[in-house]
């Protein structure tokens, strides 16, 4: 029995986070309310302040959940024996496939959080950091292999590397127009071609 309350309370509490997405993304963060997050979630409104004491909790965790699962996957590409400029290519299909998989999710981190000059962008600022770093780490190597050149800091190709990403995602969360599954798979190309064509000898 408590097994089952359990998973019918980790149910409930992902009902939630599930509909504060749709909601911040219909809405906007900062116009929305709590309750409007229990209507779409088809919740009694106290439910919502059991599991989160805010919306700004709410968001936190949405970001802090998408962030940890990138940063893994950022870990796994670089941990292949692949060359770099694989490696980066995994990492940017990896951002690009999220955002074809769940846009509104991609549409709120980007919005609320790390395109946002607000409380929410200082406050994971260190944790945004931790990607440009692995990504930088990955620049560093390459550079002490002889494969990209030493003229670009790894810092600074890691932030055009991750901007670029961004800026694309940017520009189809704001034109609202759909995106197909070629042009999705184009721009993993068209991004790591821009990169590494001013890295690689």
């Amino acid at each position: 029995m408590t097994a089952q309350l359990a998973t019918a309370a980790t149910d409930k509490r992902r009902v939630i986070l599930d509909a504060a997405v749709r909601v911040f993304a219909r809405q906007g963060f900062h116009t929305c309310r709590v309750s409007d997050i229990a209507d779409d979630a088809g919740v009694a409104y106290g439910l919502v302040y059991h599991y989160f004491s805010s919306k700004e909790q709410i968001l936190d965790t949405l970001f802090l959940e998408r962030w940890d699962v990138m940063l893994v996957a950022i870990a796994q590409a670089d941990a292949t024996q692949q060359a770099p400029r694989e490696k980066l290519r995994a990492i940017a299909a990896f951002i690009i496939d999220s955002y074809r998989h769940d846009p509104e999710l991609m549409k709120v981190i980007i919005v609320e959080v790390t395109r946002a000059a607000n409380t929410f962008g200082r406050t994971h600022l260190a944790k945004i950091r931790e990607a440009y770093g692995q990504i930088a780490a990955i620049v560093a190597r390459a550079q002490s292999e002889g494969t990209f050149r030493k003229e670009i800091t790894p810092e600074f190709a890691a932030l055009a590397f991750y901007g670029s990403i961004e800026q694309v995602l940017s520009g189809w969360i704001f034109d609202r127009m759909p995106v197909d599954d070629q042009e999705l798979e184009r721009a993993k190309t068209l991004i790591v071609e821009t990169i590494c064509r001013g890295l690689e000898r």
